[in-house]
C-alpha cells in the first residue's frame, strides 16, 4: 500500500509530539501549571553534595521556586553573527554571574527532526521555554533529558561549550583554576572535563544572577509565559545588528550554508536557486520582536532592553555600564580591563577568529560595506526595509555611497529600556 504525503506528515507530527511528551515527563512541573508563589527568599542550597532532582527542584508548593527577591535571570536574545558572544562574555566576566552559553542547542539537536515541518517551531519553543525555566531555577539536571548519550551520575561529557562559562571552570565545579586565574577556553575544556552537574548547580545557587544567551528563540513575544511568571525576575537584552552586516558575516562564516550567497558575492551574478528566506527571516524576526517591545506591553515593563551591535562596538564601556545598570550589576575594574583588551585586537589572527571575542570593534561595525556588492545590498534593503527603518539603519543609493566610509549608515537613535 502506498502512503499519501498527508499520512507521512501526520506520522512525522505524531513522532515529534511523542518525543516531546516523553521528554517533558522527565523534566520539571510546568511553570504554566504551578500557581504563583510569594516573593520569599529561596532556601539555602543543600550541604549534601548528593541529592536527587526532586530535592533540587521541589514541587509546586516548594517555596524554593520563588526566588525573585534573591536572583535575577538575564536572557540575551539575538541571532547568529550579531555579536552575542561578546555580550555574553561581558556578563560572564562579572563574579556575581552564573553563565551558560547556548543551552538551547541541546533542545534543537535532541527533538527537532530533519524534516523542517511548520510545527517544528512550536515544538522547539515549548521545549525551550521549559528548559529555560528549569535552568533559571538552577535545576541543571533538566539538561540531561536533551543530552545524548544519556549522562551517568550527573556527569556530562558534551555540554555545548561549557568551558565558555567562568563559573564552570572554577571551584567548586573544577579545581584546575582558582578565582583570579587567567585561562583560555580550550584549557578549561581540557582540564575541567567531564562536567559535574551537581557541583555546577551548587555554584549556580551561590550566584545572584543567572545569565544565558540564545539564538534559538526568534522573538521576545515567544518568552511571554516566562516573563509573566512571578517566580522569575527575567531581564531580556535583545541584541540587533544591521541585517546587511549579519548577511556579510554569515557568508564568510557559514560558507556551505550560504554557498549561493557567496557565489553572488564573488561573481556579481545572483543564482536563480538562491534561498532568500535565509536572509528575510532575520528582518522579519527583528521587526516583529522590536515592534512588540515598542508597543510597551505590561508584561515587558522593567524587563526589556534593546541594544544595537554598532552602538556597543563604538562605545563598549558606556554601553556595558548601561547593560549592567539594567540587570543590576556594578562595573568592576577587571571587567573594564577585559573590555579594553577585547575591543582592541592586536593582530590579524585574533580579529579573524570568527567565534572569538577579540575585535577592533569600532572598525568592525560597518566593515561589511567593503565586502558586499551593491546589487546584493540593494536587494537586501528592499527585502528588509521595515526593519532597517525601525532600527535606525540608513539605506544607500549607489555603489559609491556604499564604499564611502566617511558617512555612517548607523543613524543616531536612542533606545531607552522599558522601565
Amino acid at each position: 500500500m502506498q502512503c499519501s504525503w498527508k499520512s507521512v506528515v501526520l506520522l512525522a507530527l505524531a513522532s515529534v509530539a511523542i518525543q516531546y511528551t516523553a521528554i517533558r515527563t522527565l523534566t520539571s512541573t510546568s511553570y504554566l501549571l504551578c500557581p504563583a508563589h510569594s516573593n520569599s527568599s529561596s532556601v539555602p542550597f543543600s550541604a549534601d553534595p548528593v541529592y536527587e532532582r526532586e530535592e533540587l527542584r521541589g514541587g509546586c508548593d516548594d517555596e524554593r521556586l520563588s526566588n525573585s527577591t534573591r536572583r535575577t535571570q538575564v536572557l540575551l536574545l539575538t541571532t547568529t553573527r550579531c555579536g552575542s558572544t561578546f555580550i555574553g562574555q561581558l556578563l560572564n566576566q562579572h563574579p556575581d554571574v552564573f553563565y551558560l552559553f547556548e543551552p538551547l542547542y541541546h533542545v534543537q539537536a535532541s527533538i527537532i527532526p530533519r524534516i523542517h515541518l511548520p510545527s517544528d517551531r512550536q515544538v522547539m519553543l515549548g521545549a525551550s521555554r521549559d528548559l529555560l525555566w528549569s535552568l533559571f531555577q538552577c535545576d541543571l539536571y533538566a539538561l540531561e533529558s536533551y543530552i545524548r548519550p544519556a549522562p551517568t551520575n550527573h556527569m556530562l561529557d558534551n555540554l555545548f561549550r561549557h568551558s565558555a562559562s567562568r563559573t564552570l571552570c572554577q571551584p567548586p565545579v573544577c579545581q584546575a583554576f582558582k578565582p583570579g586565574d587567567s585561562w583560555e577556553e580550550w584549557q578549561c575544556k581540557k582540564k575541567c572535563h567531564p562536567l559535574n552537574l551537581t557541583l555546577a548547580a551548587k555554584a549556580c545557587h551561590g550566584k545572584p544572577h543567572v545569565a544565558m544567551k540564545t539564538v534559538r528563540v526568534p522573538v521576545v513575544g515567544d518568552l511571554r509565559p516566562l516573563l509573566e511568571d512571578p517566580r522569575l525576575n527575567i531581564k531580556v537584552i535583545q541584541l540587533v545588528r544591521d541585517p546587511r552586516g549579519i548577511l556579510s558575516s554569515r557568508i564568510e562564516t557559514f560558507r556551505d550554508l550560504y554557498r549561493l550567497w557567496g557565489i553572488w558575492q564573488a561573481t556579481g551574478r545572483r543564482p536563480h536557486t538562491l534561498e532568500t528566506r535565509q536572509f528575510t527571516t532575520i528582518c522579519d524576526d527583528f521587526y516583529n520582536s522590536v515592534s512588540t517591545a515598542l508597543s510597551r506591553p505590561a508584561w515587558l515593563k522593567g524587563r526589556y532592553m534593546l541594544v544595537r551591535y554598532e552602538d556597543l562596538s563604538r562605545n563598549p564601556l558606556q554601553k556595558t555600564k548601561e547593560i549592567y545598570d539594567f540587570v543590576g550589576l556594578t562595573m568592576t575594574p577587571s571587567v573594564e580591563e577585559w573590555i579594553r583588551v577585547n575591543t582592541r585586537a592586536t593582530n590579524d589572527a585574533q580579529a579573524k577568529d570568527k567565534f572569538g571575542t577579540m575585535r577592533d570593534s569600532a572598525a568592525n561595525a560597518e566593515s561589511w560595506r567593503q565586502k558586499l556588492p551593491f546589487d546584493m545590498v540593494e536587494y537586501s534593503q528592499g527585502a528588509c526595509q521595515r526593519a532597517l527603518g525601525q532600527l535606525g539603519y540608513r539605506e544607500v543609493q549607489s555603489a559609491q555611497e556604499l564604499r564611502n566610509m566617511n558617512i555612517s549608515l548607523v543613524l543616531r537613535k536612542t533606545f531607552v529600556p522599558f522601565l
